[in-house]
């Protein structure tokens, strides 16, 4: 979705020229819809799309998730990039960083060889310094002209979740918190928006603890979220590994005050009781606390959302434009 956007918005900059190749490429349809065969055929298109794109631009900048996604997606990149000379940006977006590069050591001697890598985060850049490695920062941005700014008062006790359903986003976190904030505010609901391998367990575990006024809505596109976020007044999310989520920005943009773990770079978009409220990861209980002090203590709650309102400019196009264009011109050798 990063990609996408930024794709979008640099292709109107005066003097840039931009375009994707991306790591799965479209072709031979009724193949890439068989399993382990899809992988068997777009690897070996995307290794070969590489140098016939290459070599028509004067700066690659190279997505990255962790682990066995770094081997095959941006290492590839960055050796064809090499071999034609061109300067390179390795854009790393994963949470996980820490555990992908203590365990894979090879991945840090990869990310040595970039001229650039950026992270989104302040979280990420210490991550990365830890292992020797230079990184800087330039923030996700959120299109939040998108995204309609409701005051909520009163605060009603509606809550929203729009994770997917894998391991470290920890949605059983979230559903045995809103458990527990059920017990002491009957009347409260959950929008629960979002898809994954875990959807089974999940649907499994809310049945066994007798949820009421609760919605598995699925997944939902971006252009529908807005809508989402304004059916809701409050925001909870309970990941056990994060980097600089988007939803928390966007529940900002939308007025929705924000209850959430401090997993990874959580903490460096969320000031304790400014613009949020922090809990221990896998401390449903924290986090059912912290949501209720919200209907608790409605002073904060506006706090909250007042203070999170103004934090929203910090990621904005607008500011973080700037960044990325000084960033390519910097690497483009002069003639």
């Amino acid at each position: 979705m990063q990609a996408e956007r930024l794709l979008r918005r640099l292709s109107v900059v005066p003097g840039l020229e931009v375009a994707l190749q991306p790591i799965n490429p479209k072709f031979l349809p009724r193949l890439q819809k068989i399993k382990y065969v899809r992988t068997l055929i777009t690897i070996p298109k995307y290794v070969i799309d590489l140098p016939l794109r290459v070599r028509s631009f004067d700066v690659i900048h190279i997505f990255s998730a962790s682990y066995f996604s770094f081997v095959i997606s941006p290492t590839p990149a960055l050796l064809v990039a090499k071999l034609f000379r061109k300067p390179t940006i390795l854009n790393y977006r994963s949470g996980e960083a820490e555990d992908h590069l203590r365990r894979w050591k090879s991945a840090v001697r990869t990310a040595s060889q970039f001229d650039e890598i950026v992270v989104p985060s302040g979280y990420l850049v210490d991550v990365f310094a830890k292992f020797g490695l230079n990184a800087r920062s330039i923030f996700n941005f959120v299109d939040t002209d998108r995204f309609f700014f409701r005051r909520r008062d009163p605060l009603r006790p509606v809550f929203l979740s729009n994770r997917n359903f894998e391991a470290h986003y920890n949605v059983q976190c979230t559903l045995h918190a809103f458990k527990q904030i059920q017990g002491q505010m009957p009347e409260a609901s959950l929008l629960v928006v979002g898809d994954g391998p875990l959807r089974a367990e999940l649907h499994d575990l809310a049945s066994r603890l007798e949820l009421r006024n609760f919605e598995f809505r699925g997944s939902v596109s971006p252009d529908q979220m807005p809508s989402v976020y304004d059916e809701a007044d409050v925001y909870l999310n309970a990941s056990s590994v994060d980097n600089m989520p988007n939803s928390i920005i966007e529940a900002f943009s939308a007025g929705l005050p924000v209850v959430t773990t401090n997993a990874g770079g959580i903490p460096y978009i969320i000031d304790h009781e400014r613009t949020g409220l922090l809990s221990s990861v896998n401390d449903h209980e924290s986090l059912a606390q912290n949501a209720l002090r919200l209907f608790r203590e409605p002073d904060l709650a506006e706090r909250l959302i007042a203070a999170a309102r103004n934090e929203v400019e910090r990621y904005t196009w607008e500011r973080v434009a700037d960044e990325w264009v000084e960033l390519y011109r910097s690497l483009v050798k002069p003639g």
